[in-house]
């Protein structure tokens, strides 16, 4: 079976897409695939001020949401892909986001991405499994 998440404490789709999706396994544990989420502020829709370090914090709270929606969290997370407008911002990307995974990393690929949504510097997708709400 699978579930639509959509939340208001992250930005609405922009486009014919949900905010993530949730898996029921056969083992009753579930499986969270989320868009990728750029740092939108959902109060607003437009990007968060600043560059790639304040789109990752906004990023990962958009994302935090999304999994609270699915009553999950960044702990549960197991692999993340994220898209970089330019892989001089890595450091900087890193460093943010290793600082909200504190319980262990999750699997990750980082890609350079010739362009995002809106003129973002950052996008994040992740996958995340959990045991029944």
């Amino acid at each position: 079976m699978h579930t639509t998440v959509e939340v208001k404490d992250a930005p609405a789709a922009v486009g014919p897409y949900s905010q993530a999706r949730i898996v029921e396994l056969k083992s009753g544990e579930r499986l969270v695939y989320t868009a990728g989420q750029v740092g939108l502020d959902p109060t607003t829709g437009k990007l968060v001020p600043g560059a790639v370090r304040e789109q990752t914090e906004q990023v990962l709270r958009n994302l935090e949401a999304v999994l609270r929606g699915a009553q999950m969290s960044l702990g549960d997370v197991v692999k993340t892909t994220v898209f970089l407008a330019d892989m001089a911002d890595f450091a900087t990307m890193n460093e943010v986001y290793a600082r909200r995974f504190p319980g262990g990393f999750p699997a990750r690929s980082t890609v350079a991405a010739a362009g995002l949504p809106l003129g973002a510097r950052v996008e994040i997708e992740v996958v995340a499994i959990g045991g029944a709400p």
